[in-house]
């Protein structure tokens, strides 16, 4: 029942060439930088990750995107990364972009056991009815767009179908965990967190504190430990400040 593994190496070193990883973490709160860093040194390539976005430039998921790692990412918001736009406008990079609340709850969905689900998020656009680009042929033409999705009237109302998420990893972050897996976040960190956690075939989580079994009071636990699989201790991790203000 013990889960913890000595290094973050140790923690990735089954993730290969063209795995799909679900990466909790919004902007630069709450990502599992340390797990991150561990894949970038093994070498991986072709990855495929679903995060709300995709670090910034050369930090977080940055890292992998920057050496070119990344053959598609799944996410809601880009901005805050120069090198995420050159790729995907060059056609190295297949994005498909996500409202964020649906993003949220595909995870969700897929970590539930539930295989799709009807949103209002998206209908009449082309979120609906296809087209969105996905990949660019790198001369300004579309190479690969979005499919239409299936749209159904309920009660007057129409939705639109969205399929659930499942990934073959998921990496995450947490303050406290415990041997058996159980997560704590701390704050915001939560955001994707335990929806990334649930996802995932295989979880690992690097945890800043390291407790024994029966240290976590069990109404506090965000993540219970039969949704992770490996956990690794990471204390003093760098945590970034995505834009600092100060007062004139």
């Amino acid at each position: 029942m013990d889960k913890v593994v000595a290094t973050s190496s140790q923690a990735v070193a089954d993730v290969n060439d063209g795995a799909s990883l679900a990466v909790g973490g919004f902007g630069l709160c709450g990502v599992p930088s340390s797990l991150i860093a561990a894949l970038f040194d093994r070498g991986v390539t072709r990855l495929e990750t679903v995060s709300n976005n995709c670090g910034v430039d050369e930090w977080g998921l940055g890292v992998l995107l920057f050496a070119k790692r990344i053959a598609r990412t799944t996410g809601s918001y880009v901005g805050e990364n120069k090198e995420f736009e050159r790729q995907f406008l060059a056609g190295e990079l297949e994005v498909e972009l996500v409202p964020q609340g649906t993003l949220a709850e595909r995870l969700r969905a897929g970590g539930a056991g539930i295989p799709a689900f009807y949103t209002p998020a998206g209908v009449g656009t082309d979120v609906e009815t296809g087209g969105l680009p996905w990949r660019y042929d790198g001369a300004g033409g579309i190479a690969v767009a979005s499919p239409p999705k299936e749209a159904r009237e309920f009660d007057g109302t129409v939705y639109v179908l969205e399929r659930a998420i499942r990934t073959d990893f998921a990496l995450v972050h947490a303050r406290y965990g415990d041997r058996l897996g159980n997560l704590v976040y701390e704050l915001s960190a939560q955001n994707f967190n335990p929806l990334c956690a649930a996802a995932g075939r295989v979880t690992i989580a690097e945890v800043e504190e390291l407790v024994e079994p029966g240290e976590l009071n069990p109404m506090h636990v965000h993540t219970p430990g039969i949704f992770v699989q490996r956990v690794v201790h990471t204390p003093n991790v760098e945590k970034r400040i995505e834009r600092r203000t100060v007062r004139p």
